[in-house]
């Protein structure tokens, strides 16, 4: 993964993330702020309908009360108080006082407990109403709420009692208003805020139980069963949000409980969502839309920086690949003044130091070159040339002492003069082969194959009578690929390997060669379980001319190394004192 893929990568992450965060920091912030408001609209709306209900109640209390006051309910209160009075006379009383001061519910009660006149249910005269009875001045209680029963249904009424005196018995005075739909929709009530009311006199839910103020009935109303019954359970005031059609609402439920705590109703104040949802899902669109036009912005900047930061860096890698390719000319061009341009302009002024200091470096090697050719060509000559001056002077001192023995020094002389001859000529002709290397012929070769070839050269070598045996291993890559090389120059660097393995081991042990493929690369390893070899020694072991062997020109490595140069590998030995050696050439594959 390049810089730029990782750059713009980065930027997408850092653009979605940012944008992400910042649309849920608002998303909750929004819904934080709604809920409050949520919370102020139910309140606002809960403390509407407790100053409506405490108004209403109020009023009834007012109306029982000025019923009670009334003339007309004293004397029938009189002649109640009677022996033996006939109620049958009173039985439209209560619904025309009832409509003479707008109440939903009237009756009129004896002393003893007997409905005397019925406003909402006239056929309940005569029936008895025992609970009115009770030791309660009920002159001085306020309004309460009660279950009131009725013909076909059962109704939330507000209701008050008044008593009148007549001698020694009373005339009880009991009236009210129906809490229902139209007390509800009376309610004047926030934008997205509704009222519903629950008449709780099921143990189990009924949906024909719950009303609103708007005409129809509550639809899906069963999903609100689980608030009513914790409601129920709990006798106090929760919340709780439920998903509708329409969207989600947020219910308060208020418990209503009667003049003896029994629970009688729960009263559902219902604050939409709707606008929630809608703002939040619109957010998160703005989001969506923000965060894509982000990454898009940031997917073009980050390419407009990773270009301007990576291509000034992928022509400093040109240029540093075109020198380890062994072009010292190569330049970047530093347009710029920044640390890339910066960076440019040192790499072109190292550049140019390399240059003079490769320039140095060649004219010290080849003066080095020359005084290590002069002396080891002194060395190699002077052997020689010593027997020849003696010989010669052998002739000499033949010719002048001793005439008659001349002919038999001469023979004598002769051969050793050419025996020395010829091995001057052999000195010379291996150093023309070192200086006259040729150029490699390139084609397809199966580097195993090879190998096998070389190995089976040595097998007599291997074993060679009088010396401890060498065992020769043989660790190949069936998959290898074939190599672009010269075949006799590759077979030539082998046997020089194997000759060195040889030679490193005198009490025997093992040489093992190895091919592998590793990574668009072919490596060959030849290995023996030799002495090792010094660190110095390692750093010296391809230098012309230099050996650690007793015999031999020290041209072997450096043969091998020139060919390995030539064929564009990579050449380079890892030993250790008494662990043995291993040479590793790197060929690039086709």
């Amino acid at each position: 993964m390049n810089l730029r893929f990782r750059l713009l990568i980065l930027t997408s992450l850092v653009v979605g993330v940012t944008v992400a965060l910042v649309t849920w920091i608002a998303a909750a912030t929004t819904r934080r702020t709604f809920e409050a408001l949520d919370d102020q609209r139910a309140a606002a709306s809960v403390g509407q309908f407790r100053r409506e209900f405490q108004r209403r109640g109020e009023e009834v209390a007012s109306r029982v009360t000025g019923i009670a006051k009334a003339e007309r309910t004293l004397q029938i209160a009189i002649a109640l108080s009677r022996p033996d009075p006939d109620f049958s006379l009173y039985v439209d009383e209560a619904s025309a006082l009832a409509g003479i001061h707008s109440l939903d519910f009237l009756e009129l009660v004896s002393n003893d407990g007997v409905i005397v006149s019925s406003a909402q249910w006239p056929a309940h005269f005569g029936y008895k109403s025992e609970w009115v009875t009770h030791a309660v001045d009920w002159n001085n209680q306020g309004f309460f709420l009660k279950r009131e029963e009725l013909p076909d249904e059962t109704a939330l009424a507000l209701v008050a009692v008044r008593t009148v005196n007549a001698g020694d018995k009373r005339l009880y005075v009991v009236g009210g208003y129906r809490l229902g739909k139209e007390f509800l929709a009376s309610l004047v009530l926030p934008a997205g805020v509704r009222v519903l009311l629950y008449r709780d006199f099921s143990p189990r839910f009924s949906e024909q139980a719950l009303i609103s103020g708007f005409p129809g009935t509550v639809t899906m109303a069963d999903r609100i069963s689980d608030l009513i019954d914790r409601v129920r359970a709990g006798g106090s005031e929760i919340s709780q949000t439920i998903s509708w059609q329409d969207g989600p609402e947020t219910l308060h439920a208020i418990p209503l409980v009667g003049r003896e705590k029994g629970l009688l109703g729960v009263l559902l104040v219902g604050s939409s969502r709707r606008e929630l949802v809608t703002l939040i899902n619109r957010l998160r669109l703005i989001g969506l839309v923000a965060g894509g036009i982000g990454i898009l912005l940031g997917i073009a900047m980050s390419y407009w920086l990773s270009t301007r930061v990576t291509r000034p860096v992928e022509r400093l890698v040109q240029g540093a690949r075109a020198v380890a390719m062994g072009d010292w000319n190569a330049r970047v061009p530093a347009g710029s003044k920044d640390e890339i341009g910066e960076l440019a302009s040192a790499f072109n002024a190292m550049t140019r130091q390399l240059i003079d200091q490769r320039d140095k470096l060649i004219q010290a090697e080849r003066v080095a070159a020359w005084r290590e050719l002069a002396r080891r060509l002194a060395h190699e000559l002077k052997n020689p040339l010593f027997p020849l001056q003696i010989t010669i002077d052998n002739l000499r001192r033949a010719k002048e002492q001793a005439p008659e023995q001349f002919e038999d020094v001469f023979h004598e002389s002769t051969e050793t003069l050419l025996a020395q001859l010829s091995n001057l000529k052999s000195i010379i002709g291996r150093f023309s082969d070192f200086a006259k290397m040729p150029r490699p012929e390139m084609e397809q070769v199966d580097l195993n194959e090879l190998v096998r070839q070389t190995m089976k050269l040595f097998d007599a070598q291997f074993r060679v009578p009088g010396r401890v045996p060498i065992v020769s291993a043989l660790q190949l890559d069936d998959d290898l690929r074939p190599l672009e090389a010269d075949p006799e120059q590759i077979r030539r660097v082998l046997q020089n390997l194997l000759l060195n393995a040889i030679d490193a081991m005198p009490k025997g042990g093992t040489a093992t060669i190895r091919t592998q493929q590793l990574d668009g690369t072919v490596q060959l390893e030849v290995s023996d379980t030799g002495e090792g070899l010094t660190n110095e020694e390692r750093q010296r072991l391809f230098t012309p001319y230099y050996t650690t062997k007793q015999h031999g020109t020290g041209l072997g490595l450096a043969i091998v190394q020139s060919v390995v140069s030539d064929h564009g590998a990579r050449i380079s030995v890892e030993s250790e004192p008494g662990r043995g050696t291993t040479f590793r050439i790197t060929f690039k594959s086709i």
